[in-house]
């Protein structure tokens, strides 16, 4: 796997130097920079409209105390397409408008929940309950009721 990885990161920048040329050979310099440019300005608009609905999204699930995994994992991807849209080039601007589009997340979404299983697990204890003895001599438990800031 971390063959993989490291041949990505040297493989990428020549794809992308390589769609470069490619582009720009076909439709000329300054065109190829205005669509450069172009996309990260609509991609950072995209970014800023799903990602203040994805925050609102996971203020509602713990508001009402939901799991917030796909929020979670929204967020994540959005953070993602916000890496690519930074780096110059086209393959990473096609990856990270596809990132910003809720179905794309969506499916890939469900390609990693089916591969993923979740365990909620919770533990209450009352106050009374497993108390260290070393806390009891000489320590002072304030309530909220006892204790007034300045």
């Amino acid at each position: 796997m971390a063959r993989f990885f490291a041949l990505g990161l040297i493989a990428l920048p020549i794809i992308e130097i390589a769609i470069f040329i490619k582009v720009g050979q076909t439709i000329g310099l300054l065109p190829t920079l205005a669509l450069v440019i172009g996309a990260a300005i609509l991609g950072g608009l995209l970014l800023r409209q799903q990602g203040v609905s994805v925050l609102t999204q996971l203020r509602s699930n713990v508001n009402s105390g939901r799991l917030p995994g796909r929020t979670i994992a929204d967020a994540m991807m959005l953070g993602l397409a916000a890496l690519f849209l930074v780096l110059p080039g086209f393959l990473s601007d096609i990856v990270a408008l596809a990132l910003l589009l809720p179905p794309v997340r969506s499916w890939i979404y469900a390609a990693l929940a089916s591969r993923v299983s979740v365990v909620e697990t919770a533990s209450y204890r009352h106050r009374s309950e497993n108390i260290d003895p070393r806390l009891q001599d000489g320590t002072i438990d304030l309530d909220d009721d006892d204790y007034r800031p300045r």
